[in-house]
Formats: C-alpha cells, structure tokens, sequence
C-alpha cells in the first residue's frame, strides 16, 4: 500500500512573507508502491479501451504506407511537443516555434522552451527506437530539456523535497508532496523496471509509467514533460508508432482539470479508471492525427495544382514534398533538405511564393525565410477541433 512519511520543515527567520513563512512545521510526503512486479486491476472497460487507441494509433501509422506521408512526421512531433508544453504553461504559436526550430540560438522565451521539449521528445522516441530506457537516458532526456534553465538542475534527480501547489518557499499548503528525495533513485529504477516488461500491453504501459514518474516527481522541473516523452518511446519500442506519434497532449490540454484527476486517481488506487481515460486520449489524437494527415494531403496536392504541377525531381516539386514537416525555411536549410544548389532551391522558392504557397517571412535579401502559413492555420484548426471534441 502507498504510504505517507511525516517530515519536518525547518524555519528561516530570513525567508520572505509572513510568520508562517518562517516557521518550522510537519508535513507528509507520499510514497507509491512500487510497480515492477504490479498486476494491475483493470476493467473490462478499460481493457476494451487500450485496445481500441492501439488499433487507432496502428490504423494512422498504416496510412503513411506508400502514401508520402513521409513529411508530416515532424508535424506530428511539433503539435505533440506544442501542447505538451502549453499544459506546462508555456504557450507560443506554432509559426514562432518553427522559427526557434530554424534557428534555436535566435529563439527566446516560449518559443525557444517549446523547441527544447521537441528536442527531447525526439531524443526520447530515438532512444525508444534502439533500446529499453535506463537511468542514464531519462537523465539525458531532462537534461536536452531544461539546458536553458541551470536552476532546474538538468540531467539530475532533484536533492531536496519538492512539491505541487501551494507556496513557492516551502510546501505549505501544497497539492501534493512527492517522496523524499532520498527514495527517488530507488523508485527510478523500479519504474524502469516496469517499463522493461513484455506482459503489459503499451498503452496501459504508457499510462501507468507516465502517472507513476509523475508520482515519483523525481526532478525540480520539466517532469511532466519528461512523462509525455516517456510516453512516446514506450509507443515506438513496442511498434506502435513507427512514423507518427499521436499527438495525445493536445487532447490532455484541452481538459487540464481531467488530467490532473485522473493521476489523482491513479496515486489513489484508480490505475483502471486512469488506464481508461489515457486510452480514450490517445484513441481521439489517432483518429483526429489521421484527419489531419488527410487535410495535409488535400493541401499539398493544391499547392500542386496552384504552382502550375512542377516536374517531379525539380526544386519546387522536391519543396512541396518537404514542405509539411518544414513549413519554414531558408534558401540554405531547404538546399540541404532537398539536395540541390542553393540557387535552383531559391529558384525553387520563388516560384512557391509567386503561387501563394509560400511567403517570405524575414526582411532583407540574404538567407531569406519562407513559411507555408496555410499549414499552420490548417494545423489550429485541426487542435481546434480537437479541444472541442474534447470538451463535449
């Protein structure tokens, strides 16, 4: 059974605010059982469920099969990545994040974390490809995420007691109050543990491992975005997401409030009811993924028609093929995309932007910028839609 630890804050008469800011109190932190070995209870409901989302999510991989849909992967990634960092709070628009993404040294504020939460999504689903996630892994992942933010520790487990909610100088009047840092190793590795297991089938396996570091909270920060990168790469080692990854965090986003139930739920013993409503998330982002992969298509075959059907092989043909997983470039990053000089990819360009399919989007003549922005407005309204749904 989970347990509770009691422990003692100390006072610091130097802390700001009030008397009760600086006085010592008692507090409980909570301690999960361990879930190596775990047999989890689930209903048949919730087993019909997971079901349902991995037939989902194998149904929008399957139509990238000889479709050229090669292209829209990093759409995908970029949503996913999106949204998992707007439940976080950091919120910016897809074209500023494509933009930190052309070039991440430029990039500030949001935009700039938003492009580290894609980095590690993309290390995380790399190494869900080659191998089972150790320590060492989880600990690279956080550290590619929070590089900007050396208060945060990267690639370290947190050395103090941290919590959710409540006040910022100490956890009075938290939320919730994770294990003491000295168990977090230890329940690490058994998280691992579980993660190595071929018994359980992925999409509860993704649930509970996501609801169990969650739990766990083992850094000072980014830990829910480090949980929806575990996601990913429990997804692409067990062959369900060999080219898109369902973009589940937008769906999560739309209904915080549910989200952060359901991992009560799971903290509280409801692994089935939180099993049940992850599967249902992650079956939504699959189907409404397969919309968007469609809408995709619909548009890049109009851009075909609109840039008077260029030759296959030529530059213009070669951008539109790269166009949905880059809708930004410069004459220097789309060169190297599509293999060709950089004065037939201007060429190429320009004959885009005369069509209206791309629009140049910095000042000046040199290394000019591009973006397709009717991808970007066609990919609001397909999250749109998707927070709709999601709410009714």
């Amino acid at each position: 059974m989970p347990a509770t630890i009691e422990r003692t804050w100390a006072g610091d008469l130097t802390a700001m605010g009030g008397r009760k800011e600086k006085r010592s109190f008692r507090y409980q932190a909570f301690v999960p059982d361990p879930i190596a070995d775990i047999d989890p209870e689930v209903t048949f409901e919730a087993a019909e469920l997971a079901l349902l989302a991995e037939h989902a999510t194998r149904k929008l991989n399957s139509s990238g099969d000889g479709a050229g849909l090669e292209a829209i992967g990093p759409l995908f990634l970029r949503s996913e990545a999106i949204a998992s960092s707007r439940i976080e709070g950091f919120s910016a628009t897809s074209l500023n994040v494509a933009r930190a993404l052309l070039d991440p040294d430029a990039a500030r504020g949001a935009a700039r974390t938003i492009a580290r939460n894609i980095e590690a999504m993309c290390e995380a689903i790399a190494i869900g490809e080659r191998a089972q996630l150790a320590v060492g892994h989880l600990l690279d992942i956080h550290r590619t995420l929070m590089q900007d933010e050396p208060e945060a520790l990267p690639g370290e487990f947190r050395a103090t007691q941290g919590w959710i909610g409540g006040r910022a100088a100490s956890p009075m009047g938290a939320a919730y109050i994770p294990p003491p840092e000295d168990r977090v190793p230890s329940l690490v590795e058994d998280l691992l543990q579980f993660m190595a297991r071929e018994d359980i089938p992925p999409i509860a396996m993704a649930a509970i491992a996501h609801a169990q570091l969650e739990t766990i909270h083992p850094f000072v920060d980014g830990n829910g975005r480090v949980g929806r990168c575990l996601v990913h790469a429990i997804l692409r080692r067990a062959g369900l997401t060999p080219l898109f990854v369902p973009p589940v965090s937008i769906v999560l986003a739309a209904r915080p409030e549910n989200y952060v139930d359901g991992l009560v739920q799971f903290r509280e013993g409801g692994i089935g009811l939180w099993v049940a409503s992850f599967a249902e998330a992650v079956s939504q982002a699959a189907t409404e993924g397969l919309n968007m992969a469609t809408e995709v298509v619909e548009l890049r075959a109009e851009w075909f028609e609109r840039s008077g059907r260029p030759r296959r092989g030529s530059s213009a043909a070669r951008l539109l093929d790269v166009l949905p997983g880059a809708p930004i470039l410069s004459a220097s990053t789309a060169s190297e995309m599509i293999g060709s000089s950089p004065q037939r990819t201007l060429d190429g360009l320009k004959r885009l932007a005369s069509a209206g399919v791309v629009a140049q989007i910095s000042r000046g003549t040199w290394n000019r910028q591009y973006a397709a922005r009717e991808l970007f407005d066609l990919v609001a309204r397909c999250e749109a839609r998707i927070a709709s749904l999601r709410n009714d």
